[in-house]
């Protein structure tokens, strides 16, 4: 008898846990410019589309912002393993491409789609307050442009600062080399102009986490980029800028990234929810 009770015992805890995890959904290709804008032009039509992963039923879960890298010249938006399944919701962002659009295409699209997420999220269930922005290489340097650099989000009636934190993954943070390459400039010659992540430095923006590979096996300068971006951050007396270089891993670092992208989240959701 006393085996018989602890087996129905076992069972309905498992029904328990089973009915206790959290249902995900995916809708895709949601267009984040106003029909009158993009029947304006047919590559935005194509491209400025996004995906949203978010768990069913929930309220008040934290939405991550993610755009993919490719040098802006290439890639499309993808939904992250490491990020799938963590409690929050995934806004997977696609944009225009160069040479067919200029490289400050790629930001405007880049404050529309995080515009979207911030006007849209609570019909999904999500708390505005809780949109964190992120990405990987290109996609890095898009967080960092519409994060730091406030006319981007003003066009679109937002402040940056209404951000919940910034987590790029091998950004670039002097002005891109797409841009530089727009203007004949040679890949290693580094510039510092209002294109350049760095030229926006200032004490009052979001929770910046940057993180990057191991300075010997990333891409040219990448590391040394990144670290001049805290340092100049907390000069500038930003309070929340902090530095990971993952040691042997090269510019696709993101998968051991995920897991530090994944505990930030999970850090600025406690703190705003205190």
């Amino acid at each position: 008898m006393k085996k018989v009770f602890l087996s129905l015992l076992l069972l309905l805890s498992a029904i328990s846990v089973s009915a206790q995890k959290t249902e995900y959904t995916t809708v895709t290709n949601i267009p984040y410019y106003s029909s009158a804008i993009a029947n304006t032009d047919a590559y935005i039509k194509e491209r400025c589309v996004l995906d949203i992963y978010y768990p069913k039923n929930t309220k008040g879960f934290a939405t991550v912002v993610w755009f993919h890298g490719g040098g802006l010249s290439g890639g499309s938006k993808e939904l992250p393993e490491g990020l799938k399944d963590k409690g929050f919701c995934v806004v997977s962002v696609n944009y225009r491409l160069t040479p067919k659009a200029k490289a400050q295409k790629c930001i405007e699209d880049a404050a529309a789609a995080v515009a979207w997420t911030f006007k849209n999220i609570a019909a999904y269930g999500g708390d505005n307050s809780l949109i964190i922005v992120s990405g990987h290489s290109a996609g890095a340097y898009l967080s960092l442009m519409v994060g730091l650099d406030k006319k981007w989000l003003k066009a679109e009636g937002i402040d940056a600062n209404s951000i919940a934190g910034l987590i790029p993954l091998s950004s670039q943070t002097i002005t891109h080399f797409a841009i530089r390459n727009e203007r004949g400039i040679p890949e290693t010659q580094p510039i510092v102009d209002e294109f350049a992540p760095l030229y926006h430095v200032r004490p009052d923006a979001p929770p910046l986490l940057l993180i990057t590979g191991d300075r010997e096996l990333e891409m040219l300068g990448r590391y040394e980029e990144n670290a001049y971006m805290m340092r100049m951050m907390k000069i500038a007396g930003h309070k929340q800028t902090t530095l990971y270089e993952l040691q042997g891993f090269g510019h696709g670092m993101t998968e051991p990234a995920f897991p530090l992208v994944v505990k930030e989240i999970q850090r600025i959701t406690a703190l705003k929810k205190k």
